[in-house]
């Protein structure tokens, strides 16, 4: 019998995990045994969290672990495996993640009251000073094309986009790359969403069929 396989969740900003509800079960659905991460978005920054994700998953049994980041998350997951690369990691999926730096974000981060509301996530993560992607683990982002989002009122996001974050802002070099037509939010919700992520994670692949 094969060994499990772990997928650890890594919520977004000013999320809790606790919204990745339905996404962990369709997940759990898929055979993979599912953990939630939570950081304090607002508290802690982008190194601290990877920190913290770090001893996380010392703690977990199975021998392989794939991640599952939703937004600012896989900026974690990313600094995380920038400075620890480890054999025991599969895969990663990351939903709406701005990898190449969020314009809203930019736009939020000109005014106080914005860096507020951004909190610790910006610096080093949300600003597009995240770490180069080595490549040592394959990654799939997942970009949604709904155009429903208090984001697109911020800044003036370039089409198309997913309310918060421009698919343009989810493409990383060496990472496979699929969208889907829903909201930032939405990624948590959708069908579609989970099965892409279930294959990929299985295959390294997304796919059509």
């Amino acid at each position: 019998m094969a060994a499990p396989v772990a997928v650890v969740l890594v919520h977004g900003l000013w999320m809790t995990g606790l919204e990745m509800g339905l996404l962990r079960r369709r997940l759990r659905r898929c055979g993979f045994r599912v953990y939630r991460f939570h950081y304090r978005s607002l508290r802690e920054g982008v190194p601290a969290a990877a920190h913290a994700l770090r001893r996380f998953l010392d703690r977990l049994p199975e021998p392989t672990v794939h991640f599952v980041a939703h937004s600012l998350g896989g900026l974690v997951v990313r600094r995380l495996l920038h400075e620890a690369p480890m054999s025991r990691v599969g895969r990663v999926v990351t939903l709406g993640t701005p990898h190449v730096g969020c314009s809203v974000a930019a736009r939020l981060g000109h005014a106080r009251w914005g860096r507020r509301l951004l909190g610790a996530g910006y610096s080093e993560g949300l600003d597009g000073r995240a770490p180069p992607w080595t490549r040592a683990h394959p990654l799939g982002s997942i970009a949604g094309t709904r155009p429903v989002g208090i984001g697109r009122l911020l800044a003036d996001l370039p089409r198309p986009h997913d309310g918060t974050v421009a698919v343009a802002e989810t493409r990383l070099p060496g990472a496979d790359h699929w969208t889907v037509h829903t909201s930032h939010t939405g990624l948590l919700l959708s069908g579609e969403v989970a099965r892409q992520t279930c294959r990929y994670l299985n295959s390294g692949a997304f796919s059509a069929d």
